[in-house]
């Protein structure tokens, strides 16, 4: 029989497994400095390394992440911009973009920016957003004229879950059947 050894983990050991644990999950996760930060902290924790603090835990976090982020694996900027961009492509709204951006624990000068420049790009990018959302759903515009009265309350409140304020809504759901077939064509 061969004895394990018991070993005791040292905090330099425990550095070189946070930064593997974070290598592995930016490669296939791509998150934000946040996200990476909660799952390396509930990870160690697990682990429960006797006498070590969790101020020390949290200290060694930081190190990872500001040595990662200064090799540019992580940037909250990027990821804020790349994620807006799918969002739009999926036909989100700009309020929903901004709270999942917020509930990621991106910075609110990111936030910012990424909403400017979705607006600078499309001033009214809410509009084709609705649409998108009405053409996938089947709402609105895209029924047949003989349900449109009486499922409008519904495709409207459909709308606001979305993140669609009442005016952009409205303004879908007022356009004739033949502009909606355009519009539809040019997205």
């Amino acid at each position: 029989m061969i004895p394990i050894r018991n070993r005791k983990k040292t905090l330099e050991l425990t550095v070189e497994e946070m930064r593997n644990f974070a290598f592995v999950y930016v490669e296939k996760y791509a998150p934000s400095k946040q996200q990476l930060k909660t799952y390396l902290l509930k990870k160690y924790l697990k682990a429960s390394v006797p006498n070590v603090k969790k101020q020390d835990i949290t200290n060694l976090i930081d190190i990872v992440l500001s040595d990662l982020e200064k090799n540019k694996f992580i940037n909250d900027k990027f990821y804020s911009d790349s994620k807006a961009k799918t969002m739009i492509q999926r036909g989100n709204s700009i309020n929903k973009i901004r709270n999942y951006l917020i509930g990621k624990g991106i910075n609110n000068e990111f936030i910012k920016e990424t909403v400017n420049k979705i607006q600078d790009q499309n001033s009214d990018q809410d509009f084709f957003s609705a649409i998108k959302v009405c053409k996938k759903k089947r709402i609105g515009p895209a029924r047949t004229e003989d349900n449109r009265p009486l499922f409008y309350k519904k495709d409207i409140s459909l709308l606001a879950r979305n993140g669609f304020d009442f005016e952009t809504s409205k303004k879908v759901m007022d356009i004739e059947k033949d502009d909606y077939l355009k519009i539809v064509k040019l997205l």
